[in-house]
């Protein structure tokens, strides 16, 4: 093996997958002889991803412990034959640097590195630290978060430089307003039956204007089909559904609002792009850190809130009709949310991870 390996690891959603996969990409760019190893899940639609974008991936046979009822018995069965993967993956490659990005994946290769006398950091997309990255903190010697807020949890170790968003997101621009409004609808990578049936239940309420709207929705696998025919059955045949986007920005780019949830990376893109959401945090979020960071957005006048226990048909079918009359709105909260965006945050995290690359050699 050559002397330039770095291991990135975590997942379990795209909110931790897609700042693994910038962030490698940004260390290979600053540094070609850098050579970067993914580990994982074995969740179809992480091996799906990885295997999309290329790149050298190693699945372990894991599983969260939150909030799994008796399956949790299992996840913790699996944790021995985890932690002898990541030993042996630790030694047969040396890495330089381990990146922790969260998720339950991340735990035993940061933890064991760690141990190992090998540069561990880790990366938290969320206002409020997941357990994984919480249980670490002690043992990791950088955590990078993403808001200034979380500063305190990381015990003296953190430094607030962003999370890391693809690219494209930041170069998209405003969207010019043609007299109709372009929504897009998505519940994060594995797709939300609850957004889904909102967004299907307040169909009835838009007939009114539905040649002034354009509708792109990502459901998820499970719920494509049903969500299709309700769209063609409420008149709304030419909206774009599909169960996952794989170019996101080109539908950021198209639209003027997103129904979304709140999870760190979707906040993280929106900032990116300025793009103006209604943001639904998921009500069941370990830690309620989705109303955490939805929170965030609210507070800097750049996104809507509406909470799962107060959400109604009336009430979205209200908003869509008004940023449909007042487009005006979205444009002062995009210009909000160029407020919150954090500078290059993949190069300044990369740079980092390059620091403490050198320390070690």
């Amino acid at each position: 093996m050559s002397g330039n390996q770095v291991i990135i690891s975590g997942g379990g959603t795209g909110g931790h997958l897609y700042p693994a996969l910038v962030l490698g990409a940004k260390l290979q760019e600053k540094n070609p002889r850098i050579e970067v190893t993914f580990v994982g899940s074995r969740r179809p639609a992480e091996q799906r991803l990885m295997a999309r974008h290329k790149v050298r991936f190693v699945p372990m046979r894991i599983e969260g412990l939150r909030g799994r009822g008796p399956r949790s018995i299992k996840a913790l069965a699996l944790i021995p034959g985890a932690v002898l993967k990541a030993f042996r993956l630790l030694v047969r490659l040396k890495p330089r640097l381990v990146v922790g990005v969260g998720g339950y994946s991340a735990g035993p290769i940061v933890l064991l590195a760690s141990r190992m006398r090998i540069p561990t950091v880790i990366l938290e997309q969320n206002v409020r630290p997941g357990l994984t990255n919480r249980m670490l903190i002690r043992w990791v010697r950088k955590a990078v978060a993403a808001f200034d807020s979380s500063l305190p949890y990381f015990k003296g170790k953190g430094v607030a430089l962003g999370n890391p968003v693809r690219e494209e997101f930041y170069a998209l621009g405003p969207k010019l307003r043609d007299g109709r409004l372009s929504l897009l609808i998505f519940g994060g990578s594995q797709g939300s039956r609850f957004l889904n049936q909102a967004a299907v239940r307040t169909l009835p309420l838009l007939q009114a204007v539905r040649d002034r709207l354009t509708i792109f929705h990502q459901t998820g696998e499970r719920d494509l089909e049903w969500v299709r025919e309700s769209y063609a059955e409420n008149g709304f045949g030419e909206a774009h559904i599909a169960p996952f986007f794989y170019d996101m920005p080109e539908f950021f780019e198209k639209s003027d609002l997103v129904l979304c949830r709140s999870g760190a990376t979707t906040c993280a893109e929106l900032i990116a792009s300025r793009k103006a959401a209604i943001l639904v945090p998921f009500a069941q979020a370990a830690d309620n850190h989705q109303a955490l960071n939805a929170e965030v957005l609210k507070k800097a006048g750049g996104a809507e809130v509406i909470l799962e226990s107060e959400w109604t048909p009336q009430r979205f079918a209200e908003k869509i009709l008004f940023y449909l009359d007042q487009p005006e709105r979205l444009a002062v909260m995009e210009r909000n949310l160029a407020a919150l965006q954090k500078a290059d945050a993949a190069g300044r995290i990369a740079e980092l991870c390059l620091a403490m690359m050198e320390e070690r050699r």
